[in-house]
């Protein structure tokens, strides 16, 4: 009682080897030597499905193959030509992005659908803990490229409650570390010491994590502003147009509810002592420092 495909292969072996008239049983006919015979047992094998072994759990329910991620695809392609029969012609044009997404690589973020943007709004860049590292070549080359060839506005740092490299960085495993991981881990633990005098007044653990994962996306917004290629595109913009850009926002999504909340950031009062190291470009004299960075017309010439 097997398969068809392993049933098919037998008869198959069965006549190619003239089984059927071997003198024990058979009809005393050797079909094996029958060519159409042959190219018709063959011709079933061929187009029986094959035979699967049951999947081990580690696939977690995935076609080992790929096949419901291809099905899906189709699906996809034919319900959107439904819906929107220029989605593909649009979908196809250069793109103009509105936004630069620095975001957590967890799977429960989309970027585009908690913001509920089409296709073609984001250029998106995710890792482990949306961090920004000036170190990290492959973040380094996303911002080059969006702020200089792109010309985007906005670039948002997107962080998210319930984030395993935050909680990560607060943990203190007991073999001696979590691998790899672990040396990027280290510039969330630089944001804890950064801020540790905060952290160490609330008492709730679940809590203290929240607000480090907030603390966070603020540090990381802060990265951003120091890098050099973000810094001379908004002194051109501001010199411009009196008006800096692009702008930097610092977003917390919030799986358990999909909320996105925008955090208050104001990069004058969190770096003023600061500028002396990380302004990298003179300012003209007749620009406020503060405006430079938060992208207000500049005071009146006399």
């Amino acid at each position: 009682r097997g398969a068809p495909r392993v049933r098919a292969l037998h008869a198959s072996a069965v006549l190619r080897h003239g089984a059927a008239g071997d003198g024990k049983g058979g009809s005393g006919c050797s079909h094996g030597e029958d060519p159409r015979l042959r190219k018709a047992v063959d011709e079933f094998v061929a187009a029986q499905p094959e035979e699967e072994l049951p999947h081990p759990p580690e696939l977690l329910g995935s076609d080992p193959e790929l096949r419901d991620v291809l099905a899906g695809n189709k699906e996809w392609v034919a319900r959107m030509n439904k819906e929107d029969p220029e989605f593909f012609k649009r979908l196809g044009a250069k793109q103009e992005p509105r936004y630069l997404y620095i975001g957590c690589s967890d799977a429960r973020v989309d970027p585009s659908r908690l913001m509920g943007m089409e296709h073609g709004a984001l250029f998106v860049h995710r890792n482990v803990g949306n961090v920004v590292s000036g170190t990290d070549l492959n973040l380094l080359s996303v911002i080059d490229f969006a702020v200089n060839y792109l010309k985007v506005p906005h670039i948002l740092v997107v962080g998210h409650y319930d984030c395993g490299a935050v909680r990560g960085s607060l943990a203190r495993p007991g073999d001696g570390g979590l691998g790899i991981v672990e040396n990027w881990l280290r510039n969330i633990r630089d944001v804890a010491r950064f801020h540790k005098n905060e952290l160490l007044q609330i008492d709730d653990q679940e809590e203290r994590v929240r607000r480090l994962v907030e603390l966070n996306v603020v540090e990381q917004c802060l990265n951003v502003l120091k890098v050099g290629t973000v810094q001379r595109r908004r002194m051109q913009s501001f010199v411009r147009n009196n008006y800096a850009l692009p702008k930097i926002h610092g977003l917390v999504f919030d799986p358990a509810n999909g909320v996105l909340t925008k955090l208050p950031l104001d990069f004058n009062q969190l770096n003023e002592s600061d500028r002396a190291i990380y302004d990298l470009y003179k300012i003209p004299k007749w620009l406020e420092r503060r405006s430079s960075f938060v992208g207000t017309p500049p005071a009146k010439q006399e």
